[in-house]
This record gives structure tokens, sequence and C-alpha cells, in this order.
């Protein structure tokens, strides 16, 4: 029950303080699960975020879901969401209150312009860190030029051609193994 204690108000804390989603908790997830606990490795946080991101539902609260049910096991999975979904529930609850009366005050516009700048940068933070540990592991050349093309085209057909994210994360599911040798999705470890 201390676990679930614990994990409630790290989570409760990260709500408070996570605007834009599930990108935007990663540089959160490394400093309290990573760094400061010794929780999780990188890799685990990666693994723990893809899973969050295939899996139906918010990235943030199944990311939570999913590291609080490891931490400590169900009723940690619950706890953690909780504790994460809090903070968001309240914001909202009283943005939409109050919203109607001061949505065109000058101040409410630039500070909500602010929260998704800060959010822009976490997001821009936590891809960096991620495109980063590519070169870390050893997978190979081959896997490392098929993501960065994967990236890119994902990122213009996106972006440019506004197409539908199914139809980029089809493709690329379907280009992956037609383009990479044997093993060099998922190479093995010497662990």
């Amino acid at each position: 029950m201390k676990q679930c204690a614990e994990l409630f108000f790290i989570f409760l804390k990260m709500g408070c303080v996570a605007f834009g989603g599930g990108y935007a908790i990663l540089p959160l997830l490394e400093r309290e699960f990573i760094q400061k606990r010794g929780w999780l490795t990188r890799d685990e946080a990666l693994e723990y975020m893809t899973l969050a991101q295939v899996t139906p539902g918010i990235i943030a609260v199944n990311l939570c879901t999913f590291l609080g049910n490891k931490r400590a096991g169900p009723l940690g999975g619950i706890a953690a969401t909780i504790g994460f979904i809090i903070p968001g529930v309240t914001f909202i609850s009283i943005i939409a209150a109050f919203l109607r009366n001061f949505a065109d005050l000058t101040f409410v516009r630039h500070a909500f312009a602010g929260i998704r700048l800060a959010a822009a940068a976490l997001i821009a933070n936590a891809v960096t860190k991620m495109i980063a540990g590519l070169w870390k592991k050893k997978a190979g050349a081959a896997r490392n030029t098929l993501v960065i093309f994967l990236c890119a085209a994902s990122f213009t057909l996106s972006a440019f051609f506004k197409t539908n994210p199914v139809f980029i994360v089809l493709g690329a599911a379907l280009l992956t193994p037609l383009f990479l040798p044997k093993g060099a999705i998922f190479p093995k470890t010497d662990e």
C-alpha cells in the first residue's frame, strides 16, 4: 500500500505539469523514474512508451497505468492513473466553468500560447532523445537509415499532405519488414 501511495503522489505531481500529452511527460518520466529513483532504464521507458501508443486510449494515461502496474501490480496501476488524471480533470472542470467569462482576456490567450510553446519544447526534447538513443544501440546502419526515412516520410505526409495517421502507421508497418534484413528490427542481445 505504501508503494501505491508513493506512485499516486508521484503521478499527481506529474499530472499537474504534464501539458501536451504523452511525449511531453517523457522528460518528467526520465527525471522521476530513471535518474532520481532508478526504477527504469531508458530502454524500458521507450518500450513502455511504445506500448502506450499502440494501446487504445490516451498515451499519457496508458503510460502511467503500465508504469504503476510494473512497480506495484494492478493496484499500483490504478493509483498511478488516478493520481495522474486528477489534476487534468480538475483543471478542465475549472476552465469549462469559467472560460466563457475569461476567454477573450489578453492574459488568458497569452497564457495558453505559452502553454502550447512549453508543450512543443517538451515534445521536441523527447523526440531528440529518442532519436539520439538509436545510435547508442547496436542496431545497424540499415535500421537507423530506415528509421530516419520513416520519420521524415511520416512527418511530410502528416504535415504537408494531411494524410490520415492510420495510413501512415500501416504504411510504416508494411514497409519495415520489406527493407530490413532478418534480425535488424529486434537484434539479439547478449543478455
